[in-house]
């Protein structure tokens, strides 16, 4: 069988990445189609070794498209997912909008993919938060294997999480303070160029940001609501990839050499651990790369149970479209697709 699909937001970071993993992957539809907003009407985007022409997503008729790959922000999100839903096609949604709905799954493939065959009441499936994806797809085997109780976690965020605006002025910066010109903020609140910056979204009344919360609450939707979780949420001058150094303590014993064990034999992880010069991955490394890497396996002293790693994986594959693309797969594999073209 084959399928109609709608990629919307196709314009963004995120939206060119689906479009690249729909073709990469052979995703059997049998018509991909690129949406964005009206000022988009037209541009020539790549699909694999062809081009599309970008529609109106305002003027859009959805009656006969069977998935829609959505990343256009929480705004559009709220508007137009239920509406489109409505019309008979399953929303896949990348941004935050969805993600706390009861009535919607929140999923990373590798790890719950099982709550798809609870139904999908709304037509609409949230992708989880970037950062979120790769620390669970990281988490799940180890809680398997010794019952976590209590993660903490600071993540190093690249530019590319906040858009290609927010690239554009970490080039911009990294060239003015070469050049000796004036340095411009206008995405970020301080100069990202050769710097980094603890705040990334909004702040809470609780002190936290949003991302933090974020982190905290869907790590445990996904996962295990018992799980206590904990994160200090930063940007840094890195272009794609995000690093999070995670600190795991386990109800059970378990040792670096066990979790080592289980984390290769772990769907979506690649570990790479060598105790010597550049034996772990950076996101220069993962940069374009599927996996979620991890590195630095070692035993954390201070608790009984503890261990500490370093994860690290491509935010716009794993981390949005590549998830997105696999939730869409897993919905076809398990037969949960109503119609087919």
């Amino acid at each position: 069988m084959v399928y109609k699909v709608a990629v919307v937001g196709a314009t963004g970071n995120v939206g060119r990445e689906m479009l690249t993993v729909l073709a990469e992957r052979t995703f059997p539809a049998s018509e991909v189609v690129a949406l964005a907003s009206s000022q988009s009407t037209g541009t020539d985007i790549s699909f694999g070794d062809d081009l599309l022409k970008v529609k109106a997503l305002d003027h859009y008729d959805f009656r006969g498209t069977d998935i829609v790959l959505m990343s256009a922000g929480s705004t559009v999100a709220k508007q137009w997912a239920p509406k489109i839903a409505a019309q008979g096609a399953i929303v896949i949604d990348n941004s935050s909008a969805w993600r706390m709905d009861r009535e919607v799954p929140l999923v990373v493939p590798e790890v719950n993919a099982d709550v798809l065959n609870q139904g999908i009441k709304r037509g609409i499936i949230a992708n989880p938060n970037c950062s979120t994806i790769q620390l669970v797809v990281a988490l799940k085997p180890l809680h398997e294997a010794a019952k976590i109780k209590r993660v903490v976690v600071a993540t190093y965020q690249s530019v590319s999480g906040a858009g290609r605006d927010a690239m554009d002025e970490l080039f911009r910066q990294a060239r003015a303070v070469f050049v000796a010109d004036p340095v411009e903020v206008e995405q970020f609140t301080k100069q990202i160029a050769y710097n980094v910056i603890p705040h990334i979204d909004e702040f809470m009344d609780s002190g936290l940001t949003k991302e933090e919360w974020k982190m905290m609450v869907e790590t445990q939707k996904i996962l295990d609501p018992d799980i206590a979780v904990t994160a200090t949420c930063v940007r840094v001058p890195v272009f794609i990839g995000h690093s999070e150094a995670v600190n795991i303590e386990f109800e059970t014993a378990i040792t670096a050499d066990k979790a080592r064990q289980v984390l290769r034999a772990a769907p979506g992880v690649l570990v790479v651990d060598k105790r010597e010069d550049g034996g772990y991955v950076t996101p220069l490394e993962c940069a374009g790369e599927d996996a979620t890497y991890v590195s630095r396996i070692r035993k954390d002293p201070t608790v009984e149970h503890g261990l500490s790693l370093w994860v690290v994986s491509d935010n716009l594959r794993k981390g949005a479209a590549l998830n997105a693309v696999q939730i869409a797969e897993a919905l076809i594999n398990r037969k949960l697709l109503k119609r087919a073209a």
